[in-house]
């Protein structure tokens, strides 16, 4: 192989490594940002839950 060939190889492989990798911090970071609003909402729906169960349903129903 020559040094001409094995260069041209070589840029390409950069080129595409370099355009990838914001391709991937940003799949990433969205993952992370997910994960961790999920995270944040678990203590929300357990506390709607409890209070769902202790909230009184003595509601007259209408007829």
């Amino acid at each position: 192989m020559s040094a001409a060939v094995w260069l041209k190889r070589a840029a390409i492989l950069t080129a595409c490594v370099a355009g990838l990798s914001g391709c991937v911090v940003g799949t990433v970071v969205g993952t992370a940002v997910d994960v961790g609003v999920e995270v944040v909402k678990i203590p929300f729906k357990v506390g709607k839950g409890v209070y769902d169960a202790v909230k009184d349903d003595d509601e007259p129903k209408k007829n």
